[in-house]
C-alpha cells in the first residue's frame, strides 16, 4: 500500500461509527450485509449509515455489492491485510523479533 492509501484508511477508521461498521462487516465475511441491516444493527439512521459506508468505500475498506434493489457491503480484506502488512512491515527489522509484537491468534474451542 502507498502512504496516501494508508492515511486514507486509517483516517476512515478513526471514527467510532465507521470502525464499528467495519468490524461488523469483518465478522460477516465476504458476503457482507445489506445497507439497511447495517444501519439497523448499528442503530443508525439510513442516511447516516450511507454517509459512513461511502467514507469506508472511498478508503477502499468496504466494497458495495449491488443485488437488485439492495446494496450489500462487505469488508475489503485485501485492503485490510495490506494495511496490517504496511503497519508491521518493518517490525523488529534487524534483530530478533520480540514475542510481544507477534499477532495474537484466538482459536475457537471445538465442541466435545
Amino acid at each position: 500500500m502507498e502512504t496516501t492509501s494508508v492515511i486514507g484508511a486509517l483516517s476512515a477508521l478513526a471514527h467510532q461509527t465507521r470502525l464499528g461498521i467495519f468490524r461488523l462487516l469483518v465478522e460477516h465475511g465476504p458476503n457482507g450485509l445489506p445497507a439497511g441491516e447495517i444501519a439497523l444493527r448499528r442503530k443508525l439512521a439510513n442516511a447516516n449509515a450511507s454517509f459512513h459506508l461511502k467514507e469506508l468505500a472511498q478508503a477502499g475498506l468496504v466494497k458495495p455489492i449491488p443485488d437488485g434493489r439492495f446494496i450489500y457491503y462487505a469488508a475489503n480484506y485485501k485492503t485490510m491485510n495490506g494495511l496490517v502488512d504496511y503497519l508491521t512491515k518493518n517490525c523488529c527489522q534487524g534483530g530478533v523479533c520480540d514475542i510481544a509484537c507477534a499477532p495474537v491468534i484466538k482459536r475457537k474451542r471445538r465442541a466435545s
